[in-house]
């Protein structure tokens, strides 16, 4: 009988990408999101507001990229459309936030920055949720 070695394996790009939306997306849920849904009130207090907007202008955008988006990329809905408010969070934290951060301090930030503007260019592979798509409109069609 035959071992195939690891190097010469199949590779497996769906499962990647699977495994890649799935295990950041928990995490960015799991450590920010959350709890920032079960702790709103303390949120809103706490909260940086860069653009000086207010507590709830800079919160509920957070929100939205922390839970609602992670939600559509775990299932591989918009993948590419959701990835980029996360994106966005991601680099004002990063950059307006956290500006005097070190690459240590900010490791998880940037982590996240890397997974997810990885799946905003690759896309969600294979194995995600199909959404049917609309017949285009047709005109004169009975």
């Amino acid at each position: 009988m035959k071992s195939a070695s690891f190097s010469q394996a199949t590779p497996r790009p769906d499962a990647g990408l699977f495994f890649l939306r799935l295990t950041g997306s928990l995490l960015l849920l799991y450590v920010h999101g959350l709890p920032k849904v079960l702790h709103f009130s303390a949120e809103l207090g706490r909260i940086e507001d860069p653009f000086g907007m207010g507590p709830w202008m800079s919160l509920l955008p957070a929100i939205a990229a922390e839970v609602v988006c992670p939600l559509f990329i775990i299932l591989g809905i918009g993948t590419r459309l959701a990835c980029l408010p996360v994106i966005g969070v991601l680099l004002v934290a990063m950059l307006a936030v956290h500006p005097g951060w070190s690459i240590a301090e900010g490791q998880f930030g940037w982590l996240l920055l890397i997974i997810f503007t990885t799946l905003a260019l690759t896309g969600p592979g294979r194995w995600r949720i199909s959404v049917p798509r609309r017949e285009a409109f047709r005109h004169g069609a009975g």
